[in-house]
């Protein structure tokens, strides 16, 4: 399965970069470049090079759609916060105004929402003035929501309203389900309108990609939490600090936040499912290491352990954006750490520490 970008035409427009820049050839990147998702070796048969996946290269090309002196760019954020977004808006008003010449761009109010018919959040102007210093504040200076997506059609109305020509939806799952269906919708109604996703994931749980902006603050973040849990379960004999991390289908951020800190026993993560009763179940090793070390710091992913909790019949429903909401594995896990070892007549001292959405 090639992964190809449709185009919108022909490209007849010389880049900027050419005139601006005096860059030659071998800057710009040609269409007929992929990458690879899969490249092995094997030393008796030689390169094996599976074509069944592969990405049309990123990269400036030489010759483009848009003249950019005569079009509107627009830059949405959508669902839950991450840390580096203004980083990106920034990074994206930059580019286009001193690199490529886009002097109009417009940020969109609150995400999908901003563009809903019936709701008046007037969409501001990016400059690099306006711009500049955002990079050194959290969340978004645009705002974000989850849905807003309910009327698609309505939504590519107020983009054709607003004569927006490029689109840049910086956002995770459901937010860049929104962006294809801008992009399907468009194309049907023969809109001259390019939609471009950034993928928005502070769980880093993108393939293909070797980290997603965010993660890095993230288990920074988490390191401290780590680092309080051990205090906290050195400091009392069977001391238990469980600490609950963000990570909802990937255990990206607790497993690396481990690595970091060197002070964590137990890493429990979605990929992984365990047991919790048994020979092999997480509460007899638990109770193991207690004897051994009178001490133990547990990290979880947020989304571990969801199929344990199915068992107690709990319902997770969805949110606004159409995702699962997840079942509290943190207080689950609490409480049966509690009652395992009050069914033993064992003493403990269980801290729990969720610092998930910080």
């Amino acid at each position: 399965m090639a992964m190809e970008i449709k185009n919108l035409g022909d490209r007849r427009v010389l880049s900027p970069l050419v005139t601006k820049y005096l860059m030659n050839d071998s800057t710009f990147v040609s269409d007929d470049i992929r990458i690879m998702s899969k490249v092995s070796f094997n030393i008796n048969s030689g390169p094996v090079v599976d074509t069944s996946l592969a990405f049309e290269k990123a990269g400036p090309r030489k010759n483009i759609f848009f003249d950019p002196g005569k079009i509107r760019v627009a830059i949405l954020t959508s669902g839950g916060l991450c840390p580096g977004i203004n980083d990106v808006i920034r990074s994206i008003v930059m580019e286009s105004y001193y690199r490529y010449g886009a002097g109009n761009i417009l940020g969109i109010r609150y995400g999908f929402r901003g563009l809903n018919t019936g709701i008046d959040y007037t969409p501001v102007e990016l400059s690099p003035h306006a711009v500049k210093n955002i990079h050194k504040i959290g969340g978004t200076i645009l705002g974000s929501s989850r849905g807003g997506t309910d009327d698609m059609e309505s939504i590519v109305d107020n983009l054709e309203r607003l004569y927006i020509n490029i689109l840049y939806v910086i956002g995770g799952d459901g937010s860049l389900r929104a962006a294809h269906d801008v992009a399907v919708i468009a194309r049907e109604r023969n809109l001259k309108l390019s939609v471009i996703g950034v993928p928005k994931t502070i769980d880093n749980d993108v393939s293909c990609l070797q980290k997603t902006f965010g993660f890095e603050t993230a288990v920074s973040k988490a390191v401290d939490s780590i680092t309080a849990a051990h205090i906290e379960a050195e400091g009392a004999h069977n001391g238990i600090g469980l600490v609950k991390l963000m990570g909802r289908h990937s255990g990206f951020i607790a497993a690396n936040t481990a690595l970091a800190m060197n002070d964590v026993n137990f890493v429990l993560i979605p990929e992984v499912p365990f047991d919790l009763e048994g020979e092999n179940g997480f509460l007899h090793h638990l109770e193991e290491r207690l004897k051994r070390s009178n001490h133990a710091v547990i990290c979880v992913a947020e989304g571990a352990g969801q199929d344990l909790m199915e068992k107690e019949n709990t319902t997770p429903g969805r949110d606004a954006s159409g995702n699962v909401k997840l079942a509290d594995i943190g207080l689950f896990l609490a409480r049966k750490i509690k009652d395992h070892f009050q069914s033993i007549s064992t003493d403990m001292t269980l801290k729990y520490i969720d610092p998930s959405y910080i």
